[in-house]
């Protein structure tokens, strides 16, 4: 996210959580994602949404199409206010951010975690139950991407801290070990 879209996305998404109570974060958290999947899955509702020759009307009628028995009424309101403010185009980015807020006031810490291959549910278990003894986090969610370049292991981001356990990063730990050394 650009430090555009930041300054722009960040005081939607603080508006956007002062809308609902503390007690409602999971309606908050459940309606972000549904839109959220709704635009990664159809690049052409993105560029409809993104594209300043349609008008704010046609783009409010759709998003009450698609979204009015889906989401909270809140929630649909606030995407129809970013239709007639013209901010509909960062609505990604508002997204990300709102998300984001929405997480860390329920206390749910996102860890990615880059992996060689696949979890299996009691391998997501273990990690999830280090992570919220390192993290102090009620509830942790993953965020799992595999990529067979790791050979093995799996690399985790928490926050800024990375905790890398793959054969790549040891090798060039190794690598770069031996490098120093070597006139």
């Amino acid at each position: 996210m650009n430090s555009k879209n930041v300054k722009i996305s960040q005081p939607y998404a603080e508006a956007f959580l002062e809308l609902f109570t503390k007690g409602s974060l999971d309606t908050v958290i459940n309606d972000l994602n549904c839109v959220s999947s709704t635009l990664k899955s159809s690049e052409e509702l993105k560029k409809l949404l993104s594209n300043p020759l349609i008008n704010p009307q046609t783009k409010k009628n759709l998003i009450k199409s698609i979204f009015n028995e889906k989401i909270d009424i809140r929630t649909l309101r606030f995407l129809l206010v970013l239709c007639d403010r013209g901010r509909i185009t960062y609505l990604n980015s508002i997204l990300e951010k709102s998300l984001e807020l929405a997480y860390k006031a329920a206390s749910i810490e996102t860890v990615k975690v880059s992996t060689s291959i696949a979890f299996s549910a009691s391998q997501q278990e273990a990690l999830i139950l280090k992570l919220k003894k390192m993290t102090g986090a009620e509830q942790i969610r993953l965020d799992i991407m595999t990529k067979p370049t790791l050979i093995g292991g799996f690399v985790v981001q928490v926050g800024s801290k990375i905790i890398d356990t793959s054969i790549q990063g040891q090798l060039r730990d190794l690598s770069s070990y031996l490098g120093a050394y070597v006139i």
